[in-house]
């Protein structure tokens, strides 16, 4: 029975876990990007920056303005009609290039921000994955250790085996049960905040399809190798800032020019007098007469005084500003990517340490000690004690697995990938 039992509890420690169908990582980014609250509200931002560029190239309006006067207790009386038409001549197409520049500016922010939205997913799931193959690990360790209790508890009943053998593998079984408890609230956990960048109520079922083997094989990494070959979206951010203040630059320039519009205008006066005169017909009728004036021109300011100095000087100064910072974050994307490449690389390393045959002979020890146990040349101490080496051996694993999914994750979103 000893021997059966060795047999079943390694077959259980070494069946690897069943694959759920789920959502891939990929499906996962995608459905983020589509659902997600806040780059929903980063997106209408974009929107409103559009609709406030074409609010910008519209022209300004005419003015027009109506007046009548009359004479208080007399027949005079005086209708006019002014019309004011601004040309905006100078400031208007500075004006629209500033405004089209900030919709470049505002579409590099919403990209960037699905740059680090597609990270962050890429984070939650590495690290819902881990806990998930910790608990799967935890599982199968449980389970053997519960069928260990299970015989040798049988077997103490029968007289076969000591007492202090059930004891002591009943105390090993509680222990692993509390950490099994520990790594499904660490999975749970996991799982609630990749459903918060969903955008799925917490109550949701959610189950991930891909593994860390699949995610971190060969062909994973050679993937997010050569993800992004293109600009990241914050550096196209940064030039499009960089274009926005050299726009609104030449905007302050172009206010400090004479502001021209034209005016127009027409008046209507009716005019009498008290007295009489005589009409070209020598007749006598009272003096009254009605006149039409016209009037037209040109209306000129004169920045004098007020040129704008302060405004150009601030605009350079910003102008100044954001060149810098989008050097910064140009150095700053080339110090992620080479440090993202240090640790993949060395992930990397460390998974060799890990391969099959490592992992089948960790295993085969394990089950070596079992047979000794069986043919009594060894105690249930040095079972238990192989058993707890196994466990801290795929933790481990689990460990540098999970490493090397963030170091790749961390590879593509320094390099720009969005998903």
């Amino acid at each position: 029975m000893r021997i059966a039992s060795a047999v079943f509890i390694a077959a259980a420690l070494a069946a690897p876990p069943v694959a759920a169908q789920g959502v891939t990582l990929q499906q996962a980014i995608a459905e983020a990007l589509a659902a997600e609250p806040a780059l929903q509200a980063a997106r209408g931002e974009i929107d409103a920056v559009r609709a406030g560029a074409q609010q910008t190239a519209l022209g300004p309006n005419p003015a027009i303005a109506f007046e009548e006067r009359e004479q208080t207790g007399g027949p005079d009386r005086q209708t006019a009609i002014a019309l004011d038409w601004p040309l905006d001549l100078f400031r208007r197409g500075a004006r629209i290039d500033a405004a089209d520049k900030s919709v470049d500016r505002a579409s590099g922010a919403v990209r960037d921000r699905e740059r680090l939205l597609a990270a962050a997913v890429r984070q939650r799931y590495g690290e819902a994955l881990v806990a998930a193959r910790r608990v799967n690990v935890m599982d199968d360790v449980v389970a053997a250790a519960r069928r260990t209790y299970e015989l040798l508890a049988s077997r103490a009943r029968e007289g076969a085996a000591p007492p202090l053998d059930r004891d002591v593998a009943l105390v090993e079984l509680r222990r692993l049960e509390g950490e099994r408890a520990l790594e499904a609230g660490r999975h749970a956990s996991a799982l609630a905040a990749l459903k918060a960048l969903h955008g799925r109520d917490p109550s949701a079922t959610l189950v991930l399809a891909d593994s860390l083997e699949t995610l971190t094989s060969a062909p994973a990494l050679a993937a997010a190798a050569a993800a992004v070959n293109g600009e990241r979206a914050d550096i196209a951010e940064g030039v499009a800032a960089v274009a926005v203040a050299k726009a609104e630059t030449a905007l302050a320039g172009e206010e400090g020019k004479p502001e021209i519009g034209l005016f127009a205008g027409y008046m209507r006066m009716d005019q009498s007098f008290p007295q009489n005169g005589l009409s070209p017909a020598g007749i006598v009728e009272p003096i009254h007469g009605v006149f039409h004036n016209v009037a037209a021109g040109v209306r000129v300011s004169l920045p004098l005084f007020n040129r704008g100095q302060g405004d150009v000087a601030a605009a350079r100064a910003r102008e100044l500003a954001a060149e810098h910072a989008l050097a910064a974050r140009r150095l700053s994307a080339g110090s992620e990517v080479a440090a993202a490449t240090a640790r993949v690389d060395a992930a990397m390393a460390a998974l060799v340490g890990y391969a099959d045959d490592t992992r089948a002979l960790a295993r085969h020890n394990l089950n070596v000690v079992r047979e000794t146990y069986t043919l009594g040349r060894a105690t249930l101490f040095d079972v238990l004690n192989a058993q707890r080496q196994f466990l801290d051996f795929e933790i481990a694993y689990t460990a540098v697995l999970g490493e090397t999914f963030a170091a790749l994750a961390d590879l593509q979103r320094a390099k720009g990938a969005g998903q």
